[in-house]
């Protein structure tokens, strides 16, 4: 709130609107949206630099608050970003057919950016450090550290070595990460941008946006949804995750991957 008052925007409440690994407030009667991290852990200055020049592009992004200047604000261990606020549109769901529609304009505006980006192997190998890491993942049991590393690296060897089309992509494009505006479906948490096919990111969407998207390589989308879940069921068991039920849903998702059921579980994350 200070930090809004400084910049000339009026911030006398600011109401929480999901509080995770990472804070994110409605701040009023400004009508601003704020997204704060801890400085360590945020990867703002690369979000801020792909989500102005998606905009520019028209492309299917959350704009950066326009009142003020697109950078990061640094303050007392935290860096906070501004965000345009969208008030929410009824129905709150986007159809699958404009979410495909979306999803595919957002990556056709990706394609055009020549940014240093991860690759989606370096997320994976994240995962698998944090598998092995005792100390990262203490509630884990052997049986079940062995089994996730043992996917996550089967998968990322298999999925690495096909020789497919790679791009920039969103990197998690779940239905949490979109929203229903008046302006038409935007998607947000552009920090999560790697490279690679773009069955990685529709592995992270619902089967019924997959089947509208063109061109889908359909055996390497089973492959990526399968590493997809899990890759979240990993961060759910990190001893640091901050995540609404995240044990919980970390306990599901495991119980899906060694049941083979792993479609429609990438709702939120």
């Amino acid at each position: 709130m200070s930090i809004a008052s400084s910049l000339g925007l009026t911030a006398d409440d600011a109401i929480v609107l999901q509080d995770s690994d990472k804070l994110t407030l409605r701040l009023l009667p400004c009508d601003a949206l704020a997204r704060v991290a801890p400085v360590e852990r945020q990867v703002a200055r690369f979000e801020i630099e792909i989500a102005q020049r998606l905009a520019e592009s028209g492309s299917p992004v959350a704009a950066l608050e326009p009142r003020v200047d697109p950078r990061v604000y640094e303050r007392d261990g935290f860096a906070v970003t501004l965000w345009t606020y969208y008030e929410p549109v009824a129905p709150r769901e986007v159809s699958p057919a404009g979410y495909a529609t979306a999803l595919e304009r957002l990556h056709a505006g990706l394609r055009k950016l020549d940014v240093p980006a991860p690759h989606f192997t370096d997320r994976v190998e994240e995962a698998q450090q944090l598998v092995a890491s005792r100390d990262r993942t203490p509630a884990l049991t052997d049986a079940d550290r062995e089994f996730l590393g043992g996917t996550l690296r089967s998968l990322r060897r298999a999925i690495g070595g096909r020789d497919v089309a790679e791009q920039l992509l969103h990197g998690e494009p779940h239905p949490g990460n979109l929203l229903a505006t008046k302006n038409g479906p935007l998607f947000i948490d552009l920090e999560t941008c790697c490279r690679g096919p773009v069955e990685f990111d529709l592995a992270h969407a619902p089967d019924e946006v997959s089947e509208r998207y063109p061109g889908v390589n359909q055996d390497l989308l089973r492959e990526c949804r399968t590493l997809a879940l899990a890759m979240i069921t990993t961060w759910r068991w990190d001893r640091d995750d901050q995540f609404p039920n995240g044990r919980q849903l970390g306990t599901e998702w495991l119980g899906q991957l060694r049941a083979g059921r792993n479609r429609n579980a990438l709702d939120t994350h």
